[in-house]
């Protein structure tokens, strides 16, 4: 049987993507990959992601990233709103904290992340959740708004995860998980993230999984490169990767509310 995989996050409009973007979703379509959420990190992206969901047939989030919410326009909320209104639209986000980089101040990220929780509420739609560093306060925010969601590219301890899953959140894969280096740790923790609260992304162009052989010769990520994703956590499940693919999928679908293209 064929493995039919979705893409739980892409970042399409990256100029990494400029000079290929066609031959990249044509290797995606090969290998198996049927659907891709675009994500949105700022106005101006979330607005190119749901139009590239609208020219490719695939669905977008619309949102401000941690990292621009000391940029964010005074309006963001209605601009925000008109985009996800759309129905390719399909998540407030990526929104959340990072207190690893701190681009932003701490206090306008909290301000920001807690406007676009309510608009989630309000909308009735899943946040799209980033979080480094900043679990305690996450956690407290999205407790506090009881929105639904997806912790996207989680990479956090056992504590941080058991918490996510107590508020009902999804918890999201990248090929973090590949990495010999850094991902020991979330290796360790795939076990205790139920099947049916699994996605799983590439987060693209960004962490290429580090167990594709032969290595690419170009070091970046796409989602024809999902596949490498699914079967470790697979092998870390001691299960099959058609197992951990069926899961997956009924799971974005369900949580994003993706039927048939539009």
């Amino acid at each position: 049987m064929t493995m039919t995989l979705i893409d739980a996050g892409v970042n399409l409009c990256n100029a990494q993507f400029d000079k290929d973007r066609e031959a990249v979703l044509a290797r995606a379509k090969a290998a198996n990959i049927s659907n891709l959420l675009l994500i949105g990190t700022e106005l101006a992206q979330s607005k190119q992601a749901l139009e590239d969901a609208n020219r490719y047939g695939f669905f977008s989030t619309a949102g401000i990233h941690p990292h621009y919410a000391v940029d964010a326009a005074d309006n963001f909320i209605t601009e925000l709103t008109t985009l996800l209104q759309q129905p390719n639209c399909k998540a407030v986000g990526e929104c959340g904290l990072d207190y690893n980089r701190d681009f932003s101040p701490r206090d306008i990220q909290r301000e920001v992340f807690a406007k676009q929780l309510t608009l989630a509420n309000t909308l009735d739609l899943p946040a799209y959740i980033h979080e480094r560093d900043a679990s305690d306060d996450l956690y407290h925010l999205v407790k506090e708004h009881n929105t639904t969601g997806v912790v996207h590219c989680f990479t956090g301890n056992k504590t941080a995860l058991t918490r996510y899953l107590d508020l009902g959140l999804y918890i999201g894969i990248t090929g973090w998980v590949c990495d010999e280096r850094r991902g020991l740790e979330l290796q360790q923790l795939i076990q205790y993230i139920p099947n049916d609260r699994l996605l799983i992304e590439t987060d693209a162009p960004f962490l290429i999984p580090r167990n594709i052989k032969p290595k690419p010769k170009l070091h970046r990520n796409e989602p024809a490169y999902l596949p490498y994703i699914c079967q470790m956590i697979a092998s870390l499940k001691q299960t099959d990767a058609q197992t951990i693919a069926l899961h997956t999928r009924q799971n974005t679908e369900r949580l994003f509310r993706l039927t048939t293209r539009q």
